[in-house]
């Protein structure tokens, strides 16, 4: 009997090894694997060389026009250069970016905007409502609460409108929240004590200094996992080699196997080790593929037609569509990148909220915000449009059926004057 437990036990120790390294290799990108596995080949002697330096040099020959993404891991990139990378996702003005450029520098190290909106105008030589519109864009940058001027702002970023009162909660009973307090969250705020305690639970998960994300991030160059194309007028995806390295076992040390010899027993760990090892490359790789195949069905449209096609996707649809967790959903698409006729997008990306529409349907959030953008910037300058003509534009032009209030919050966070301040000769 008590052998028996002793097994048991031992077997569950494995079972739960390699399971921490399955889970840490899933939010590792496909070059830090390859990297992962070099360090451990520099202790155990079965793991030879990974060579896939070949399928990097195809990765730049075919995108010869694109930046040049130079030797992986040559040196770190900081925190800054990562957040500018993130810029070409965003259809930011050609007038603003300087200013955005300024403001991302303007940053400390924890991610907080380190200067005064009047003195960042100052700067540019551009007014305070530009350098707002400005911080809306930096703010949309991952990780989520980059850009925040306050703790409170930095959870409001990262909470990304979840709850309506999630304003006052911080606002007004931030103590509450320190303190656990279910029951005056839960009368408050009327709901129930389970959505009391997990909201505390999200608020407390919030990164109180993203910018310390980005610190030990190594890789140069953003390296996509896998290239997303159109062929004959059928979607395709291509995985790239270092997506799932293969590890080849060196089979000179098999002889020395036998017997009960300390070397015996050394190979028989470290064979054990690449074993582990393998399971996790192979865990990680099919879990990245099947979430990547899933978003590229999902968004099929906006692969074939652009930006205005994205559809609403949430992290919960696709962990249910595949049967997974959503925090394995989660760590699959974390720092994880695709190559598109786009540009290298990141998976995130792809998951938009969306609106509910009358017949049931929903349009994601960022078209929405889109469409806005677009009927200002094609506005009549001196009869510019009420939010409650937007809301009438969307609904007759678009088919789209949201309150004057949910326009006027958009506009906000696209850091758009409203139609008072926009006329001819008042606005900027």
């Amino acid at each position: 009997m008590r052998q028996k437990l002793i097994q048991e036990q031992t077997l569950q120790l494995k079972m739960n090894q390699s399971l921490v390294q399955a889970i840490n290799l899933l939010q590792l990108t496909g070059v830090e694997v390859v990297e992962y596995i070099k360090e451990i080949a520099k202790e155990n002697p079965l793991i030879e060389e990974v060579n896939y330096d070949y399928e990097i040099a195809d990765f730049k020959n075919s995108n010869a026009n694109l930046p040049a993404i130079g030797e992986i891991n040559e040196a770190k990139l900081s925190m800054y250069d990562q957040l500018k990378s993130q810029l070409y996702t965003l259809n930011v003005p050609d007038d603003l970016e300087p200013v955005v450029l300024f403001g991302i520098d303007s940053l400390n190290e924890d991610g907080y905007l380190d200067i005064d909106l009047n003195l960042w105008a100052e700067k540019c030589g551009t007014t305070i409502e530009k350098a707002e519109h400005a911080l809306t864009f930096i703010q949309s940058l991952e990780p989520a609460g980059i850009g925040a001027r306050s703790l409170k702002e930095c959870i409001r970023l990262q909470m990304a409108d979840k709850y309506d009162f999630i304003d006052s909660l911080l606002d007004d009973h931030l103590d509450w929240v320190a303190e656990e307090n279910i029951e005056q969250i839960s009368e408050q705020f009327l709901i129930s004590p389970d959505n009391a305690h997990q909201i505390i639970k999200e608020i407390q998960a919030c990164h109180p200094k993203p910018g310390q994300l980005l610190a030990g991030n190594v890789s140069e160059y953003i390296i996509p996992e896998a290239n997303i194309y159109e062929d004959d007028g059928h979607l395709k995806i291509h995985f790239y080699k270092w997506h799932t390295p293969d590890i080849e076992i060196d089979n000179s040390y098999a002889d020395l196997l036998n017997g009960d010899s300390e070397a015996a027993e050394f190979l028989h760990d470290k064979y054990k080790q690449v074993e582990w090892l393998k399971q996790a490359v192979a865990f990680r790789g099919s879990t990245i593929e099947r979430v990547i195949r899933q978003i590229a069905e999902k968004q099929q449209l906006y692969f074939q037609h652009g930006t205005f096609m994205l559809q609403p996707l949430t992290l919960r649809e696709i962990a249910k569509e595949l049967g997974m967790h959503v925090s394995t959903v989660s760590r699959a698409i974390s720092n994880k990148y695709v190559q598109t006729r786009h540009g290298v997008i990141p998976l995130r990306f792809f998951l938009q909220t969306g609106v509910g529409q009358e017949d049931g349907k929903q349009t994601s959030s960022f078209v929405i915000k889109q469409l806005i953008t677009e009927l200002v910037n094609h506005e009549d300058k001196q009869k510019p449009l009420s939010d409650e003509k937007i809301k009438d534009r969307l609904h007759g032009e678009f088919g789209i059926t949201i309150a004057r209030r949910t326009v006027m919050k958009y506009r906000e966070q696209l850091g758009i004057l409203a139609s008072s301040k926009r006329k001819l000769g008042r606005g900027v």
